[in-house]
């Protein structure tokens, strides 16, 4: 049991070490060509930001550089089980050329994988090619011992050089064997540690420094504060509203029917009365109840999804309301109840106080971010802040990591973002 244990053992090691040679051959042959474009693209279109061109086109470049050193992020947590957090700051949808390109050259992960992007062409090319050099040199070993240095000599005196190794005669050629057997033991002990030795340089290069980690556990600290502060008040509505509405109906119902009982014998009239004002006491209280069941979790959310809860809500506003969905599926539901109660403020507000006569509503999920825009052509002058209902939506998205974009020039119109990073199933 024991020799079946090391043979399976090393047939593993074996495995592995030839899965880590290939993975890090095209991982070296693929990734050389597109960090080169990136880091020479790149530079190119931050040159070109004072005359104007690169306003254009660096929001889009380091996009791209962002989804690039993100698919490099999952290849290390893939291949070499090396986790790399991302930190980058969200930017809103609706930013103007200008704001998104310095927001993003302020954002120290743009900067992070900037300096990544040489490292990755030099020292990173290098540890990817490296497993694969482990595997692939020792077999030019062993074709030299096998009588391959004939061909490859230039003559007398001339010897061809393996390693260390001159090799002009077949003793020689056999030496040159012998260290590629040492070579391929080598290999098989640390081609594997090597390969992921390329993903820790890269570890090195990308991963966020502790400053930012430690604003990212501030911003998630206060954001669950504030999740906990509001599923409080939100506990204490619903007892509000059960107490002051169906509890109250339902005990009146209960007096109803207690007159009824002593008034049928005596005054059958007065009794019929009474049994009808509790029925509608009891339709009221069902409507009541389905209402504040409503406002928990709207049974559509919950059935047909987050697009058709909004236009189920749109069509519910005195305001004609435009809603285009492009979901291809649904996130879960905690993101979705999120979205649609942030959505059902935003338009609240909007019928409010903007004075609109008409509102479009856009949802749609691109890079990894359900966004949701909700328009309309009112007065504007919407703020964020301490009193107003977008403060409430800007602390619901903050659970989830989302942010609040509000556009609302004086005279409209009113622009509100919400974008949330989520994956839909």
């Amino acid at each position: 049991m024991n020799t079946n244990t090391k043979s399976e053992g090393g047939g593993s090691r074996a495995r592995g070490m030839l899965r880590a040679a290939w993975r890090g051959f095209v991982l070296a042959v693929v990734s050389l060509p597109l960090t080169v474009l990136s880091f020479t693209v790149t530079a190119v279109s931050i040159a070109l930001v004072p005359i104007g061109v690169g306003l254009v086109t660096t929001p889009w470049v380091l996009t791209g550089v962002r989804a690039y050193a993100d698919r490099r992020r999952a290849l290390a947590a893939e291949w070499g089980g090396v986790r790399i957090p991302s930190a980058y700051r969200p930017l809103p949808e609706d930013a103007n050329p200008w704001t998104r390109t310095f927001a993003l050259l302020r954002d120290p992960a743009t900067w992070r994988d900037l300096r990544w992007l040489p490292v990755d062409m030099t020292a990173g090319f290098v540890t990817a090619l490296l497993p694969a050099v482990l595997v692939l040199y020792p077999l030019e070993g062993f074709a030299l011992a096998a009588g391959w240095w004939r061909v490859v000599t230039d003559g007398p005196g001339q010897p061809y050089w393996y390693g260390f190794v001159p090799i002009s005669d077949q003793v020689s050629a056999l030496g040159a064997g012998a260290l590629a057997a040492a070579l391929l033991v080598v290999a098989h002990r640390y081609t594997v540690s090597a390969f992921q030795a390329h993903f820790r340089l890269t570890r090195a290069v990308l991963e966020p420094s502790r400053a930012e980690l430690a604003e990212r556990v501030r911003v998630l600290t206060e954001t669950r504060r504030d999740a906990v502060d509001t599923s409080a008040a939100e506990l204490r509505r619903i007892e509000r509203d059960l107490h002051d509405g169906a509890q109250a109906r339902l005990v009146a119902m209960g007096m109803d029917l207690g007159t009824v009982e002593m008034l049928m014998d005596t005054d059958p009239e007065k009794a019929k009365q009474l049994l009808a004002q509790a029925r509608r006491s009891s339709a009221d209280a069902l409507a009541e109840l389905r209402d504040l069941v409503r406002g928990i979790h709207p049974p559509v959310l919950a059935e047909r999804g987050l697009g058709d809860a909004v236009r189920a809500l749109a069509l519910r506003l005195p305001v004609p309301t435009e809603v285009a969905v492009d979901l291809d599926g649904r996130a879960e539901a905690p993101v979705e109840s999120a979205a649609y109660f942030a959505v059902s403020e935003v338009l609240t507000n909007a019928v409010k106080h903007s004075g609109a006569d008409r509102i479009w509503v856009d949802l749609h999920h691109a890079d990894g971010h359900l966004r949701i825009s909700v328009t309309d052509n009112g007065k504007g002058g919407a703020v964020v802040g301490a009193g107003s209902g977008l403060a409430g939506v800007e602390r619901r998205l903050g659970t989830f990591d989302g942010v609040l974009a509000v556009g609302s020039p004086v005279g409209g119109p009113t622009m509100v973002t919400l974008e949330i990073p989520c994956v839909l199933s």
